[in-house]
């Protein structure tokens, strides 16, 4: 069980209260997540990922965690990780998603499906039980799965996710460098990762229709996946304007809301299947 944090209840000091609040509310978010491990109010959310050129066939699908907090409501990723991803319990809700993951692979046989991982858990036990557990018992689930590993998050430990890719790659695995082009990445490492996919930072798609300079990156971006061999995905795409330029650019995949929001209820998954499905 996670251990419960209490970062507000170190005296100020010399901290302004601005700071102090933002302690408060960081930890706040920690107790919340530590409680929706702990009492297993956690799931995925599916969105899709379409092929470019024919928009009504999915290439897979990215599972992205949620947890329910005391209320019920569903609370994003976005709204607790960048909290809890330098803390063990970002360790642990990695492992709960892969969990998950696996289980919605071992139940849906077409299934094709990336999850979200942080380098820092490479070497977390847990982790890597979870992954073997389930690739011993499914030897299909390794071809279908795909590990997103951050920019940012990658170039903390480039040699160990390097060495990391080397090995799972053997069993089938892909590898997405997700939020490519947010700045992280040092070229010098490029050609060593043998990402097969690249995410490109929905920072330069989103309304690239209209911005030329994000149409010249997100061009120097997709040059670099193709000489690399590598599938690039276009995220954030959110208007059929936006879709039909990638489209013409020659990106091979999209993933937005033009295509469809992450659910937690996709036609596909069986209604057995995951325990917080029902409340959210």
């Amino acid at each position: 069980m996670p251990p419960r944090h209490h970062l507000a209840n170190i005296p100020p000091g010399n901290s302004s209260p601005l700071e102090y609040a933002v302690r408060k509310r960081d930890e706040e978010t920690l107790n919340m997540v530590a409680d929706a491990v702990r009492y297993k109010q956690a799931l995925l959310a599916y969105q899709p990922v379409v092929r470019a050129q024919t928009t009504n066939s999915v290439a897979f699908y990215e599972g992205l965690i949620r947890v329910l907090d005391a209320t019920g409501r569903v609370i994003p990723a976005a709204d607790f990780m960048p909290v809890v991803e330098n803390e063990e319990l970002g360790r642990t809700i990695d492992t709960l998603s892969l969990a998950m993951g696996c289980k919605a692979l071992a139940e849906v046989p077409n299934l094709r499906l990336s999850i979200n991982m942080s380098a820092r858990s490479i070497g977390y036990r847990p982790w890597l039980r979870t992954l073997n557990r389930w690739l011993d018992k499914d030897d299909s689930i390794g071809p279908r799965l795909i590990l997103e590993i951050t920019e940012s998050s990658a170039m903390t430990v480039p040699e160990l996710v390097v060495d990391f890719m080397d090995r799972l790659q053997m069993r089938g695995i892909c590898f997405a460098l997700d939020d490519f082009g947010s700045g992280y990445t040092a070229l010098r490492y490029f050609k060593d990762f043998f990402f097969d996919i690249i995410k490109i930072d929905g920072q330069f798609i989103k309304g690239i229709a209209r911005d030329p300079d994000n149409l010249v990156l997100t061009q120097a971006m997709l040059s670099i996946a193709k000489q690399f061999d590598m599938l690039c995905v276009a995220e954030m795409v959110e208007t059929p304007e936006d879709a039909e330029v990638l489209t013409k650019i020659g990106v091979d995949c999209m993933q937005g809301f033009n295509f469809g929001a992450p659910t937690i209820k996709p036609d596909w998954l069986p209604r057995s299947g995951h325990m917080a499905r029902r409340r959210a």
